[in-house]
Protein backbone atom coordinates (compact mmCIF):
# COMPACT_ATOMS: atom_id res chain seq x y z
CA UNK A 1 0.00 0.00 0.00
CA UNK A 2 1.37 3.68 -0.63
CA UNK A 3 2.35 5.59 2.11
CA UNK A 4 1.19 8.54 3.22
CA UNK A 5 3.95 10.45 1.90
CA UNK A 6 3.69 8.48 -1.85
CA UNK A 7 -0.04 9.11 -1.93
CA UNK A 8 0.58 12.68 -1.46
CA UNK A 9 3.27 12.73 -4.30
CA UNK A 10 0.64 11.33 -6.84
CA UNK A 11 -2.08 13.28 -5.44
CA UNK A 12 0.40 16.37 -6.16
CA UNK A 13 1.49 15.21 -9.71
CA UNK A 14 -2.33 14.51 -11.03
CA UNK A 15 -3.22 18.39 -9.47
CA UNK A 16 -0.08 20.40 -10.81
CA UNK A 17 -1.08 22.61 -13.56
CA UNK A 18 1.66 21.41 -15.87
CA UNK A 19 0.39 18.16 -16.51
CA UNK A 20 -3.47 19.64 -17.03
CA UNK A 21 -3.25 18.81 -20.67
CA UNK A 22 -3.01 15.19 -19.93
CA UNK A 23 -5.72 12.84 -19.27
CA UNK A 24 -6.48 11.99 -16.20
CA UNK A 25 -5.72 8.20 -16.12
CA UNK A 26 -2.35 9.09 -18.04
CA UNK A 27 -1.37 11.73 -15.08
CA UNK A 28 -2.17 8.74 -12.49
CA UNK A 29 0.09 6.27 -15.05
CA UNK A 30 3.07 8.86 -14.92
CA UNK A 31 2.85 9.47 -11.49
CA UNK A 32 2.99 5.76 -9.78
CA UNK A 33 5.25 5.34 -12.76
CA UNK A 34 7.30 7.94 -11.59
CA UNK A 35 7.70 6.27 -8.09
CA UNK A 36 8.64 3.25 -9.25
CA UNK A 37 11.70 4.78 -11.28
CA UNK A 38 12.61 6.81 -8.34
CA UNK A 39 12.78 3.46 -5.99
CA UNK A 40 10.31 4.88 -3.45
CA UNK A 41 8.07 1.51 -4.62
CA UNK A 42 10.23 -1.34 -4.28
CA UNK A 43 10.17 -4.31 -6.29
CA UNK A 44 7.28 -6.46 -4.74
CA UNK A 45 5.40 -3.71 -3.14
CA UNK A 46 1.76 -4.32 -3.76
CA UNK A 47 -0.31 -1.35 -4.80
CA UNK A 48 -3.58 -0.25 -3.41
CA UNK A 49 -6.53 -1.63 -5.22
CA UNK A 50 -7.84 0.23 -7.70
CA UNK A 51 -11.33 1.17 -5.92
CA UNK A 52 -9.13 2.36 -2.97
CA UNK A 53 -6.75 4.58 -5.10
CA UNK A 54 -9.79 6.03 -7.00
CA UNK A 55 -11.65 6.97 -3.40
CA UNK A 56 -8.71 8.08 -2.09
CA UNK A 57 -8.10 10.28 -5.53
CA UNK A 58 -12.06 11.31 -6.10
CA UNK A 59 -11.54 10.01 -9.45
CA UNK A 60 -13.19 6.56 -10.96
CA UNK A 61 -12.50 3.09 -10.62
CA UNK A 62 -12.07 3.59 -14.13
CA UNK A 63 -9.64 6.01 -14.34
CA UNK A 64 -7.30 3.96 -12.15
CA UNK A 65 -7.59 1.00 -13.86
CA UNK A 66 -6.84 2.50 -16.93
CA UNK A 67 -3.53 3.49 -15.34
CA UNK A 68 -2.70 0.65 -13.51
CA UNK A 69 -3.31 -1.13 -17.10
CA UNK A 70 -1.07 0.96 -18.46
CA UNK A 71 1.34 0.54 -15.98
CA UNK A 72 1.06 -3.21 -16.27
CA UNK A 73 1.73 -3.31 -20.67
CA UNK A 74 4.63 -1.66 -19.83
CA UNK A 75 6.32 -4.06 -17.38
CA UNK A 76 6.09 -1.41 -14.26
CA UNK A 77 3.44 -3.92 -12.26
CA UNK A 78 2.34 -7.51 -12.53
CA UNK A 79 -2.09 -8.35 -12.02
CA UNK A 80 -2.70 -11.36 -10.24
CA UNK A 81 -6.66 -12.02 -10.12
CA UNK A 82 -7.59 -12.40 -6.55
CA UNK A 83 -4.29 -11.06 -5.61
CA UNK A 84 -4.08 -7.44 -6.85
CA UNK A 85 -1.17 -5.67 -8.05
CA UNK A 86 2.53 -5.52 -6.95
CA UNK A 87 5.83 -3.62 -8.40
CA UNK A 88 7.61 -5.83 -10.98
CA UNK A 89 10.85 -7.52 -10.15
CA UNK A 90 11.83 -5.85 -13.84
CA UNK A 91 11.63 -2.66 -12.12
CA UNK A 92 14.56 -2.73 -10.50
CA UNK A 93 17.03 -2.93 -13.23
CA UNK A 94 15.56 0.54 -14.24
CA UNK A 95 18.97 2.99 -14.16
CA UNK A 96 19.19 5.27 -10.95
CA UNK A 97 17.27 3.52 -8.94
CA UNK A 98 17.03 4.02 -5.33
CA UNK A 99 19.50 6.24 -2.95
CA UNK A 100 21.44 7.34 -5.91
CA UNK A 101 18.60 8.75 -7.94
CA UNK A 102 16.58 10.09 -4.87
CA UNK A 103 20.31 12.33 -3.87
CA UNK A 104 19.43 13.80 -7.33
CA UNK A 105 23.60 13.58 -8.29
CA UNK A 106 24.94 16.26 -10.46
CA UNK A 107 24.09 15.84 -14.28
CA UNK A 108 27.35 14.65 -16.27
CA UNK A 109 28.87 17.47 -18.17
CA UNK A 110 27.31 17.21 -22.18
CA UNK A 111 29.85 15.69 -24.61
CA UNK A 112 29.25 16.34 -28.21
CA UNK A 113 30.94 14.88 -30.93
CA UNK A 114 34.23 17.51 -32.25
CA UNK A 115 31.97 18.04 -35.13
CA UNK A 116 29.18 18.37 -33.07
CA UNK A 117 30.62 20.99 -31.13
CA UNK A 118 31.81 22.88 -33.67
CA UNK A 119 28.31 23.31 -35.53
CA UNK A 120 27.25 24.28 -31.31
CA UNK A 121 29.94 26.93 -30.60
CA UNK A 122 29.31 28.35 -34.14
CA UNK A 123 25.25 28.90 -33.57
CA UNK A 124 23.89 27.23 -36.81
CA UNK A 125 22.57 29.75 -39.71
CA UNK A 126 20.27 31.77 -38.07
CA UNK A 127 17.12 32.69 -40.08
CA UNK A 128 14.92 35.94 -39.85
CA UNK A 129 11.81 34.19 -39.18
CA UNK A 130 9.44 37.00 -39.59
CA UNK A 131 9.99 40.25 -42.44
CA UNK A 132 10.54 42.81 -39.49
CA UNK A 133 12.37 45.58 -40.59
CA UNK A 134 15.52 45.53 -42.60
CA UNK A 135 16.10 41.75 -42.12
CA UNK A 136 18.17 40.55 -45.13
CA UNK A 137 17.55 37.90 -47.29
CA UNK A 138 13.33 38.49 -47.03
CA UNK A 139 11.41 38.65 -50.08
CA UNK A 140 8.15 40.29 -50.41
CA UNK A 141 5.49 37.37 -50.22
CA UNK A 142 2.23 40.12 -49.88
CA UNK A 143 2.65 40.11 -53.69
CA UNK A 144 3.24 36.25 -54.44
CA UNK A 145 0.46 35.17 -56.73
CA UNK A 146 -1.54 32.72 -54.27
CA UNK A 147 -4.71 32.43 -56.33
CA UNK A 148 -2.38 31.18 -59.40
CA UNK A 149 -0.62 28.81 -56.88
CA UNK A 150 -3.39 27.31 -55.64
CA UNK A 151 -4.95 26.79 -58.76
CA UNK A 152 -2.04 24.75 -60.31
CA UNK A 153 -1.55 22.71 -56.64
CA UNK A 154 -4.97 21.61 -57.54
CA UNK A 155 -4.45 20.34 -60.82
CA UNK A 156 -1.63 18.37 -59.51
CA UNK A 157 -3.82 16.63 -57.14
CA UNK A 158 -6.34 15.96 -59.98
CA UNK A 159 -3.95 14.88 -62.34
CA UNK A 160 -1.53 12.91 -59.78
CA UNK A 161 -4.06 11.83 -57.03
CA UNK A 162 -2.73 9.52 -54.15
CA UNK A 163 0.07 8.86 -56.18
CA UNK A 164 1.58 12.65 -55.11
CA UNK A 165 1.53 11.28 -51.70
CA UNK A 166 4.28 9.01 -51.90
CA UNK A 167 7.87 9.39 -51.65
CA UNK A 168 9.48 11.64 -54.23
CA UNK A 169 12.51 10.00 -56.12
CA UNK A 170 15.36 11.41 -54.14
CA UNK A 171 16.92 13.15 -57.15
CA UNK A 172 13.58 15.28 -57.85
CA UNK A 173 10.51 14.77 -59.60
CA UNK A 174 11.24 14.81 -63.27
CA UNK A 175 8.85 17.51 -64.46
CA UNK A 176 10.77 20.21 -61.92
CA UNK A 177 14.08 18.83 -62.85
CA UNK A 178 13.12 19.21 -66.58
CA UNK A 179 12.02 22.97 -65.67
CA UNK A 180 15.14 24.03 -63.72
CA UNK A 181 17.23 23.04 -66.28
CA UNK A 182 15.29 24.61 -69.11
CA UNK A 183 15.24 28.02 -66.73
CA UNK A 184 18.98 27.89 -66.15
CA UNK A 185 19.95 27.19 -70.00
CA UNK A 186 17.99 30.25 -70.76
CA UNK A 187 18.02 32.22 -67.88
CA UNK A 188 21.55 31.88 -66.78
CA UNK A 189 23.53 30.58 -69.75
CA UNK A 190 24.00 26.90 -67.87
CA UNK A 191 24.31 23.52 -69.84
CA UNK A 192 21.70 21.80 -67.63
CA UNK A 193 19.58 18.56 -68.50
CA UNK A 194 17.05 16.87 -66.21
CA UNK A 195 19.39 14.20 -65.43
CA UNK A 196 21.85 16.60 -64.05
CA UNK A 197 19.87 18.42 -61.77
CA UNK A 198 19.19 17.40 -58.13
CA UNK A 199 16.15 18.95 -56.11
CA UNK A 200 17.25 19.35 -52.75
CA UNK A 201 15.32 20.98 -49.61
CA UNK A 202 17.91 24.33 -49.81
CA UNK A 203 21.43 25.87 -51.01
CA UNK A 204 22.18 24.93 -47.14
CA UNK A 205 21.62 21.27 -47.59
CA UNK A 206 23.27 21.80 -51.38
CA UNK A 207 26.66 23.64 -49.24
CA UNK A 208 26.35 20.41 -46.44
CA UNK A 209 26.59 17.93 -49.42
CA UNK A 210 29.10 19.45 -50.76
CA UNK A 211 31.37 19.84 -48.18
CA UNK A 212 30.91 16.23 -47.07
CA UNK A 213 30.71 14.81 -50.80
CA UNK A 214 33.75 16.82 -52.39
CA UNK A 215 36.15 17.05 -49.53
CA UNK A 216 37.52 15.01 -46.36
CA UNK A 217 37.97 16.43 -42.79
CA UNK A 218 41.37 19.03 -42.96
CA UNK A 219 41.49 19.32 -46.34
CA UNK A 220 41.39 23.33 -47.78
CA UNK A 221 38.22 24.65 -49.53
CA UNK A 222 39.04 28.57 -50.98
CA UNK A 223 36.30 30.81 -49.70
CA UNK A 224 35.52 34.68 -50.49
CA UNK A 225 36.69 37.02 -47.59
CA UNK A 226 33.67 38.71 -46.79
CA UNK A 227 31.43 35.39 -47.01
CA UNK A 228 28.17 33.80 -47.22
CA UNK A 229 28.13 33.15 -43.17
CA UNK A 230 26.07 29.88 -43.58
CA UNK A 231 28.93 28.46 -46.57
CA UNK A 232 31.24 28.97 -44.20
CA UNK A 233 29.96 27.45 -41.34
CA UNK A 234 28.47 24.42 -43.51
CA UNK A 235 32.58 23.64 -44.38
CA UNK A 236 33.70 23.96 -41.19
CA UNK A 237 31.07 22.23 -39.36
CA UNK A 238 32.66 19.30 -41.69
CA UNK A 239 36.06 19.70 -40.54
CA UNK A 240 37.29 21.71 -43.40
CA UNK A 241 40.04 24.47 -42.99
CA UNK A 242 38.55 27.78 -44.96
CA UNK A 243 41.10 29.76 -46.85
CA UNK A 244 40.11 33.01 -47.43
CA UNK A 245 40.64 35.07 -50.62
CA UNK A 246 40.56 38.81 -50.82
CA UNK A 247 37.88 40.60 -53.20
CA UNK A 248 38.21 44.34 -54.77
CA UNK A 249 35.77 45.47 -57.28
CA UNK A 250 36.18 43.25 -59.61
CA UNK A 251 34.69 40.03 -56.94
CA UNK A 252 37.83 37.40 -56.02
CA UNK A 253 41.85 37.86 -56.28
CA UNK A 254 41.64 34.52 -58.11
CA UNK A 255 45.29 34.37 -58.65
CA UNK A 256 45.74 34.04 -55.15
CA UNK A 257 44.46 30.26 -55.91
CA UNK A 258 47.78 29.99 -57.86
CA UNK A 259 49.61 30.49 -54.37
CA UNK A 260 52.03 27.70 -53.65
CA UNK A 261 51.32 27.21 -49.91
CA UNK A 262 47.78 26.75 -51.09
CA UNK A 263 46.81 22.70 -51.48
CA UNK A 264 42.86 23.18 -51.74
CA UNK A 265 40.81 21.25 -53.55
CA UNK A 266 37.81 23.37 -53.57
CA UNK A 267 36.87 27.32 -54.36
CA UNK A 268 33.56 28.50 -53.10
CA UNK A 269 31.75 31.62 -55.01
CA UNK A 270 29.01 33.93 -55.58
CA UNK A 271 30.13 35.58 -59.31
CA UNK A 272 26.95 36.75 -60.28
CA UNK A 273 26.29 38.97 -57.06
CA UNK A 274 28.92 38.76 -54.41
CA UNK A 275 27.65 38.20 -50.81
CA UNK A 276 28.12 40.39 -49.18
CA UNK A 277 29.66 43.63 -51.36
CA UNK A 278 27.29 42.76 -54.31
CA UNK A 279 30.80 42.74 -56.97
CA UNK A 280 30.45 40.54 -59.99
CA UNK A 281 33.35 38.77 -60.65
CA UNK A 282 34.90 39.80 -63.67
CA UNK A 283 34.89 37.58 -67.13
CA UNK A 284 38.81 37.17 -67.24
CA UNK A 285 38.90 36.03 -63.31
CA UNK A 286 35.53 33.63 -64.36
CA UNK A 287 37.92 31.81 -66.92
CA UNK A 288 41.01 32.00 -64.88
CA UNK A 289 39.76 30.00 -62.02
CA UNK A 290 38.17 27.54 -64.59
CA UNK A 291 41.29 27.31 -65.47
CA UNK A 292 42.83 26.77 -62.03
CA UNK A 293 40.13 23.75 -61.51
CA UNK A 294 41.53 22.35 -64.39
CA UNK A 295 44.88 21.95 -63.59
CA UNK A 296 44.29 21.46 -59.82
CA UNK A 297 41.65 18.76 -60.93
CA UNK A 298 39.39 21.06 -57.79
CA UNK A 299 35.67 21.74 -57.52
CA UNK A 300 33.94 25.12 -58.08
CA UNK A 301 30.83 25.42 -55.96
CA UNK A 302 29.16 28.17 -57.51
CA UNK A 303 25.92 29.92 -55.43
CA UNK A 304 24.41 31.71 -57.59
CA UNK A 305 21.75 32.42 -54.71
CA UNK A 306 19.88 35.50 -55.74
CA UNK A 307 20.60 36.41 -59.64
CA UNK A 308 17.40 36.79 -60.51
CA UNK A 309 17.45 40.42 -59.15
CA UNK A 310 19.81 42.15 -60.90
CA UNK A 311 18.84 45.50 -61.50
CA UNK A 312 21.85 47.43 -63.72
CA UNK A 313 21.33 44.95 -67.43
CA UNK A 314 21.44 41.59 -67.74
CA UNK A 315 23.04 39.77 -64.97
CA UNK A 316 26.52 38.14 -66.11
CA UNK A 317 26.22 34.38 -67.53
CA UNK A 318 26.93 31.62 -64.63
CA UNK A 319 30.88 29.88 -64.82
CA UNK A 320 29.15 26.66 -64.91
CA UNK A 321 28.01 27.67 -68.61
CA UNK A 322 31.28 28.96 -69.53
CA UNK A 323 32.73 25.61 -67.75
CA UNK A 324 34.09 22.94 -70.58
CA UNK A 325 35.58 20.91 -68.30
CA UNK A 326 32.68 19.95 -65.98
CA UNK A 327 34.40 21.00 -62.22
CA UNK A 328 31.38 23.48 -61.49
CA UNK A 329 29.19 22.51 -59.19
CA UNK A 330 26.04 25.19 -59.55
CA UNK A 331 23.81 25.63 -56.83
CA UNK A 332 20.42 27.56 -56.74
CA UNK A 333 17.25 27.95 -54.49
CA UNK A 334 13.91 29.39 -55.02
CA UNK A 335 13.34 30.45 -51.14
CA UNK A 336 14.83 34.42 -52.49
CA UNK A 337 12.83 34.62 -55.69
CA UNK A 338 9.44 33.13 -54.85
CA UNK A 339 8.92 32.34 -50.72
CA UNK A 340 11.33 30.99 -48.02
CA UNK A 341 8.31 28.35 -47.03
CA UNK A 342 8.77 26.69 -49.73
CA UNK A 343 11.90 24.87 -48.90
CA UNK A 344 12.90 23.86 -52.64
CA UNK A 345 16.39 24.17 -53.90
CA UNK A 346 18.95 22.44 -56.41
CA UNK A 347 22.15 21.79 -57.57
CA UNK A 348 23.68 21.53 -61.15
CA UNK A 349 26.41 18.70 -61.27
CA UNK A 350 28.70 17.41 -63.60
CA UNK A 351 27.33 14.09 -64.72
CA UNK A 352 30.11 11.80 -62.34
CA UNK A 353 28.51 13.75 -58.94
CA UNK A 354 25.16 12.68 -59.78
CA UNK A 355 24.80 9.24 -58.50
CA UNK A 356 27.35 10.14 -55.17
CA UNK A 357 25.51 13.38 -54.38
CA UNK A 358 21.64 11.31 -54.69
CA UNK A 359 22.77 8.72 -52.41
CA UNK A 360 24.31 11.31 -49.95
CA UNK A 361 21.57 13.26 -49.78
CA UNK A 362 19.26 10.25 -48.59
CA UNK A 363 21.17 10.12 -45.36
CA UNK A 364 20.26 13.99 -44.91
CA UNK A 365 16.48 13.86 -45.47
CA UNK A 366 15.99 11.14 -48.38
CA UNK A 367 13.45 13.36 -50.59
CA UNK A 368 11.71 16.74 -51.14
CA UNK A 369 7.87 17.10 -50.70
CA UNK A 370 6.01 15.63 -54.41
CA UNK A 371 3.14 18.08 -53.78
CA UNK A 372 5.44 21.68 -53.66
CA UNK A 373 7.53 20.16 -56.01
CA UNK A 374 4.93 19.18 -59.42
CA UNK A 375 3.34 22.53 -58.84
CA UNK A 376 6.88 24.59 -58.70
CA UNK A 377 7.19 22.71 -62.29
CA UNK A 378 3.90 24.05 -63.65
CA UNK A 379 4.59 27.84 -62.14
CA UNK A 380 7.61 27.89 -64.02
CA UNK A 381 6.18 25.91 -66.99
CA UNK A 382 3.18 28.36 -67.42
CA UNK A 383 5.41 31.40 -67.18
CA UNK A 384 4.48 32.42 -64.11
CA UNK A 385 7.71 32.36 -62.49
CA UNK A 386 9.64 34.83 -64.89
CA UNK A 387 6.29 36.78 -64.49
CA UNK A 388 6.53 37.44 -60.83
CA UNK A 389 10.60 37.59 -60.96
CA UNK A 390 10.34 40.62 -63.31
CA UNK A 391 7.67 41.89 -61.01
CA UNK A 392 9.17 41.60 -58.10
CA UNK A 393 12.86 43.45 -59.89
CA UNK A 394 11.01 46.30 -60.65
CA UNK A 395 9.53 46.59 -56.96
CA UNK A 396 13.05 45.35 -55.45
CA UNK A 397 15.03 47.98 -57.50
CA UNK A 398 12.28 50.95 -56.57
CA UNK A 399 12.97 49.64 -52.55
CA UNK A 400 16.69 49.82 -52.95
CA UNK A 401 16.69 53.14 -54.40
CA UNK A 402 14.21 54.37 -51.66
CA UNK A 403 16.34 53.04 -49.12
CA UNK A 404 19.35 54.61 -50.18
CA UNK A 405 17.82 58.06 -50.34
CA UNK A 406 16.41 57.49 -46.54
CA UNK A 407 19.67 56.51 -45.24
CA UNK A 408 21.18 59.52 -47.25
CA UNK A 409 18.70 61.87 -45.57
CA UNK A 410 18.00 60.34 -42.37
CA UNK A 411 21.66 58.40 -40.76
CA UNK A 412 24.02 60.16 -43.26
CA UNK A 413 25.37 61.21 -39.50
CA UNK A 414 26.22 57.39 -38.44
CA UNK A 415 26.48 55.38 -42.01
CA UNK A 416 27.16 55.02 -45.58
CA UNK A 417 25.22 53.24 -47.85
CA UNK A 418 26.91 51.03 -50.72
CA UNK A 419 24.10 50.73 -53.05
CA UNK A 420 24.13 47.27 -54.91
CA UNK A 421 23.82 46.66 -58.47
CA UNK A 422 21.48 43.67 -57.37
CA UNK A 423 20.28 41.30 -54.67
CA UNK A 424 17.72 42.25 -51.75
CA UNK A 425 20.14 44.27 -48.99
CA UNK A 426 22.59 46.68 -48.92
CA UNK A 427 25.52 46.86 -46.74
CA UNK A 428 26.56 50.09 -44.96
CA UNK A 429 28.98 51.03 -43.84
CA UNK A 430 29.43 52.44 -39.80
CA UNK A 431 30.88 55.97 -38.80
CA UNK A 432 34.12 55.33 -36.38
CA UNK A 433 33.43 55.56 -32.73
CA UNK A 434 30.54 53.20 -33.74
CA UNK A 435 30.23 50.27 -32.08
CA UNK A 436 28.66 47.56 -34.42
CA UNK A 437 27.91 45.05 -32.01
CA UNK A 438 26.05 47.87 -29.62
CA UNK A 439 24.17 49.12 -33.10
CA UNK A 440 22.96 45.67 -34.01
CA UNK A 441 21.78 44.98 -30.45
CA UNK A 442 19.95 47.98 -29.78
CA UNK A 443 17.95 48.28 -33.42
CA UNK A 444 17.19 44.24 -32.03
CA UNK A 445 15.28 45.81 -29.56
CA UNK A 446 13.44 47.74 -30.97
CA UNK A 447 12.22 45.65 -33.81
CA UNK A 448 15.12 46.15 -36.42
CA UNK A 449 17.06 43.36 -37.59
CA UNK A 450 20.26 43.94 -39.18
CA UNK A 451 23.37 41.63 -40.13
CA UNK A 452 26.57 42.26 -39.32
CA UNK A 453 29.55 42.84 -41.65
CA UNK A 454 32.32 41.61 -39.35
CA UNK A 455 30.99 38.40 -38.90
CA UNK A 456 31.70 37.73 -42.40
CA UNK A 457 35.22 38.60 -42.90
CA UNK A 458 37.95 36.64 -42.02
CA UNK A 459 40.23 39.53 -41.80
CA UNK A 460 40.57 42.34 -39.55
CA UNK A 461 41.03 44.43 -42.45
CA UNK A 462 37.28 45.82 -43.09
CA UNK A 463 35.11 48.72 -41.38
CA UNK A 464 32.14 47.82 -39.09
CA UNK A 465 28.43 48.15 -40.56
CA UNK A 466 25.82 45.67 -41.46
CA UNK A 467 23.56 44.70 -43.90
CA UNK A 468 19.69 46.39 -44.55
CA UNK A 469 17.39 44.26 -46.25
CA UNK A 470 14.87 46.08 -48.64
CA UNK A 471 12.92 43.74 -50.84
CA UNK A 472 10.63 42.73 -47.84
CA UNK A 473 8.98 46.20 -47.07
CA UNK A 474 7.02 49.15 -48.71
CA UNK A 475 8.42 52.82 -48.61
CA UNK A 476 6.29 54.14 -46.31
CA UNK A 477 7.28 50.76 -44.02
CA UNK A 478 11.09 51.83 -44.38
CA UNK A 479 10.91 55.45 -43.84
CA UNK A 480 9.26 54.33 -40.58
CA UNK A 481 12.10 51.99 -39.30
CA UNK A 482 14.41 54.48 -40.62
CA UNK A 483 13.35 57.06 -38.50
CA UNK A 484 13.34 54.61 -35.42
CA UNK A 485 16.82 53.41 -36.63
CA UNK A 486 17.81 57.15 -36.22
CA UNK A 487 16.84 57.34 -32.74
CA UNK A 488 19.01 54.36 -32.36
CA UNK A 489 22.15 55.07 -33.50
CA UNK A 490 21.90 58.96 -32.15
CA UNK A 491 21.26 57.21 -28.73
CA UNK A 492 24.67 55.21 -29.05
CA UNK A 493 26.52 58.35 -30.30
CA UNK A 494 25.59 60.93 -27.08
CA UNK A 495 28.16 60.21 -24.77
Amino acid sequence: MFKHAQLESVKAWVGDPAHGALPLHARIHRAVRQLILDGALEAGRPLPASRALARSLGVSRDTVEAAYGQLHVEGFILRRVGSGSFVSERAQYAPGRGAARRASPQKAALRLSQRGSAMFQDGGVREFLAPRAFAPGVPETRSFPLPTWERLTRQVLKEYGAQALLHSPPQGMEPLRRAIADYVNLERGARATPERVLVLTSSQQALTLCATVLLDAGEQICIEDPVYHGARKAFAAAGLECVPVPLDADGMRVERLDDPALSARAVYLTPSHQFPTGATLALDRRLAVIDWARRRQAWIIEDDYDSEFHYAGKPTACVQGLDPQERTIYIGTFTKSLFPGLRIGYMVLPAPLVAPMTAARTLLDGHSAPIPQLTLARFIDGGHFGAHVRTMRAVYAERRDVLARLVDRHLSHWLQARVPAGGMQMPCVLAPGLSERQALDAARREGIDLLGLTGLHASARHKAGFLMGFAAHAPNEQEVAIRKLAGVLRALKQP
